[in-house]
């Protein structure tokens, strides 16, 4: 079974940046579809960036100029580049990919002055 491990939250400013990682677990994992989620207290997990391998990317209308998904093929990681941050952003964050082992533990990003 493959896991997800997210990384590279963090407390930051309004206006700063942050960049998150997902790497598999096992090396033999071959990303398709993959999804960066985020999830704040008392509401749903929501879907704010999804690519696939041929580069097609879609965003949530909240983060659309502002966060950037890429897959580096070379290290087989996925990178969730979020910039201007703003308090709404504040969540824990998530990536999924289909034959993945389900949800990780996510990685904290907290916006905060």
């Amino acid at each position: 079974q493959v896991l997800l491990e997210e990384s590279g939250g963090g407390l930051v400013q309004p206006g700063g940046s942050l960049r998150l990682t997902c790497a598999p677990s096992r090396s033999d994992f071959t990303f398709n579809v993959v999804g960066w989620y985020r999830q704040a207290p008392g509401t749903n997990r929501e879907l704010v960036a999804a690519m696939t391998n041929y580069g097609n990317t879609n965003y949530a209308d909240a983060v659309k100029g502002r966060f950037t998904i890429s897959w580096d093929s070379d290290k087989n990681t996925v990178y969730l580049q979020m910039n201007s941050l703003k308090l709404e952003d504040t969540a824990v964050y998530y990536c999924n990919a289909p034959g993945s082992g389900g949800w990780g533990k996510g990685t904290q990003v907290t916006v905060s002055s």
